[in-house]
């Protein structure tokens, strides 16, 4: 099997994962040092997605090389005092920074999207007067042209059967049906298909024939509900909008009351550059 060695990979980090004795056995000594299962774990966590589609067992023999030309790799960098280097020193206060700044926010963010933040959140959403969801149940028959239409339309108020009249005159795949359609939601259908079945009460059938590009429709809605969505059914945008709201109040939060000075790119004062001193202002005026 190919070594999954640097190159074509992202560069190993290791990890130290608190963990049980038992739960993390050593998997390799290396010049004396003990490398165990959790730092193969994060590494394998950090791999290419197409990789980390493989059971870790799988991959556990090229793992385990990569962990230990890791580990060779950074002890060798050590004893050359490579961290010495200016550029080194930057890099590595750079990484740390980016650490600390994304541990931050990951902890804002796990906050907010905690089961009880989560469940509170659809409450809320449940209370919005437009959360349930308009749905309705019909039947359609489609012909090619307005006078058809109308005269589907005189035969109903005649007292035609409407899933007979669409088995003989409608030319959609649904005749054979009665025209059955199902029950479908908003934006399901062609606005202006739509439209007018949304318009209709439960039991009606369209007055005037519907055009859309397929023909003309006469349309008996049988059924008309409002459902509210599952909790299941809105977690992914409820779970959006919790983690974008995390991410501005944290970014609120520390932006209030600092002093920021912004300056061009020469240098020099960009105009209103004074953050706080613009506040300031603001509050004179008041």
């Amino acid at each position: 099997m190919p070594r999954l060695v640097s190159a074509g990979l992202a560069a190993l980090m290791l990890l130290s994962v608190p963990a049980a004795a038992e739960d993390d056995p050593v998997i390799a000594i290396v010049d004396g040092t003990e490398l165990r299962l959790s730092e193969l774990e994060a590494s394998y966590l950090e791999l290419p997605e197409q990789f980390r589609q493989m059971p870790i067992e799988a991959i556990y023999e090229p793992l385990l090389d990569r962990l230990i030309d890791g580990h060779l790799l950074l002890q060798a960098a050590e004893e050359a005092d490579v961290a010495a280097d200016p550029e080194v020193e930057a890099a590595i206060e750079r990484a740390r920074n980016d650490v600390l700044r994304q541990t931050l926010i990951e902890r804002a963010v796990r906050d907010a999207t905690s089961e009880e933040a989560m469940r509170a959140a659809y409450e809320e959403l449940r209370a919005e007067p437009d959360f349930a969801i308009e749905q309705v149940t019909a039947r359609h028959i489609l012909v090619e042209t307005e006078d058809e239409a109308r005269e589907v339309i005189a035969e109903l108020d005649e007292g035609a059967d409407f899933a007979e009249l669409a088995r003989e005159r409608s030319t959609d795949p649904a005749a054979a049906r009665g025209g059955e359609l199902g029950t479908f939601r908003r934006g399901s259908m062609v606005p202006p298909f739509e439209a007018a079945a949304f318009a209709l009460e439960a039991g009606s059938y369209s007055s005037e024939p519907v055009q859309t590009q397929f023909g003309y429709h006469v349309i008996l809605v049988e059924d008309k509900a409002a459902i509210e969505p599952s909790f299941a059914e809105v977690e992914e945008e409820l779970r959006a909008d919790l983690v974008r709201q995390a991410v501005e109040d944290l970014l609120e939060d520390v932006r209030a009351g600092a002093e920021v000075q912004r300056f061009a790119m020469d240098g020099s004062p960009e105009e209103g550059g004074d953050d706080e001193g613009d506040e300031e202002d603001d509050s004179d005026q008041n």
